[in-house]
């Protein structure tokens, strides 16, 4: 996100404080029950937002995550297209090996 992108947010956000604010003074509430009342949207709102933020965190959806997922998978698919047949088939066989090998120890298979 760019600068100004934070910046119109954060206008945009302070904008629509005022806008609510004066929407209820119009709709017959005093001015400190419309301020009150604001106060408790925006609050609402930005407690919202950083939940949204920590459930993203948590989960590891966030953009630099992805980003490095899909780059580590680009990587390991260029090594891969790079082998020669001789040396996949050994990284496959040492693959197969160990997969052998977990099922023997009872690892893999889904039982708890």
């Amino acid at each position: 996100m760019r600068r100004i992108d934070v910046l119109g947010i954060g206008f945009g956000v302070f904008a629509s404080g005022g806008i609510a604010y004066l929407l209820l003074q119009e709709t017959g509430l005093d001015s400190v029950t419309a301020g009150i009342w604001t106060q408790v949207a925006l609050v609402g709102g930005l407690l919202g937002w950083i939940a949204t933020y920590a459930l993203r965190a948590v989960t590891q959806t966030m953009t630099y995550n992805q980003q490095l997922k899909d780059y580590e998978e680009a990587v390991l698919q260029k090594r891969l297209e790079e082998l020669t047949p001789e040396e996949l088939a050994k990284l496959q066989a040492e693959i197969a090996a160990e997969k052998g090998e977990r099922e023997e120890k009872g690892e893999g298979s889904g039982e708890f």
